[in-house]
């Protein structure tokens, strides 16, 4: 017995695919900043020093005065050198007076003469001159005041948005075949 056979075609479809890519741009342009610094302000005040020497002492201890003091001083040594002289002067015509009686003559002039023109024993010691604290110094400091105030910095920036392209992508096909099915009776 002969069974009809069944006889299947089959075609696939067949397509023609094109792909376009997506194109995407993205772009960050520079932001635009600026810095500026202003100078800070810097104040410096001073007071001048001061140095006050008196050494007046000293130059009297050398012996050397203002005219003023050396004027007084020669006034009161001459007062005193003619007080010393009225008085040698007294004591020695005094003494004249006394001893002229006692028969002595020439021999008081002689004495008197003696007393004047002797050796005389010169003081001798050793004098440090100037003496101790002699020049008196008086020091002022000067001061030195120091202000200073930084100054903010000025900061501007301009932040500049992203540009964003996008094309998106395609895709076409077109269909070349068909599918399709053929069945068919074979006896």
């Amino acid at each position: 017995m002969n069974f009809p056979k069944l006889q299947i075609t089959k075609s696939d479809i067949k397509l023609d695919m094109k792909i376009h890519d997506p194109i995407q741009r993205i772009s960050q342009p520079s932001p635009k900043q600026t810095i500026e610094q202003p100078a800070g302000k810097l104040e410096i005040n001073t007071t001048k020093g001061s140095i006050d020497i008196d050494q007046s002492q000293a130059w009297k201890d050398l012996g050397l005065l203002t005219p003023k003091e050396s004027v007084l001083k020669y006034v009161a040594d001459g007062r005193q050198a003619v007080l010393q002289g009225i008085s040698k002067t007294v004591r020695e015509g005094r003494q004249m007076m006394v001893s002229s009686g006692n028969g002595q003559g020439r021999s008081i002039v002689a004495n008197i003469a003696k007393q004047n023109h002797g050796p005389h024993r010169v003081a001798m010691n050793i004098k440090f001159i100037p003496s101790a604290g002699a020049v008196k110094i008086d020091y002022t400091p000067s001061k030195v005041d120091v202000n200073y105030s930084p100054q903010k910095p000025n900061i501007d920036v301009q932040i500049n948005n992203p540009t964003h392209d996008y094309q998106p992508g395609k895709v076409t096909h077109d269909i070349v075949q068909r599918p399709s099915i053929e069945i068919d009776f074979i006896e």
